[in-house]
């Protein structure tokens, strides 16, 4: 039995592409067992795509155990709660912005105001682009999250 060598979906004999995902199948058909998250009924691509989601397919992939044996689903992961962490902390850091911007009359709110629509449009921004590189087989990183991601994905 073969498996496509793009998303671990079984290829029939003869196919010349992947009913699964449509690669086409050429010389790049593998003949063991598809990687950890594909056997499992998610595909690895997948599963790191819905790590994005929310934290609690982060941590349940983190935990189940096929999934946590794949360095791909592993790092998207550990970058989900990063990011997580990391905006938590910039959200508390905003509070006291915020606080301080209060006492300056009209326009400190109305600049408190920009300054938290912009995080969270950039933060929504980001977390979509990131299902999109995960969905696409990517291993995005970003710039500090990412390298400590890939380190804890690792062990």
């Amino acid at each position: 039995m073969a498996f496509c060598a793009k998303c671990g979906g079984q290829l029939g004999d003869g196919v010349t592409f992947c009913a699964a995902c449509g690669s086409p199948v050429g010389g790049g058909a593998v003949a063991a067992a598809p990687t950890a998250g594909a056997g499992s009924g998610l595909a690895p691509n997948v599963a790191g795509a819905l790590a994005y989601v929310t934290i609690i397919p982060a941590i349940l992939f983190l935990v189940m155990d096929p999934y946590n044996k794949d360095k791909f689903i592993k790092f998207h992961s550990f970058q989900c709660l990063f990011f997580a962490a990391a905006m938590f902390v910039l959200s508390i850091a905003m509070m006291f912005v915020g606080f301080i911007l209060a006492f300056v009359p009209v326009v400190g709110w109305i600049l408190d105001m920009l300054i938290w629509l912009a995080i969270g449009l950039g933060s929504l921004i980001l977390v979509i682009f990131m299902i999109y590189k995960a969905y696409s087989g990517e291993k995005f990183m970003l710039p500090v999250i990412g390298k400590l991601a890939d380190e804890q994905a690792s062990k």
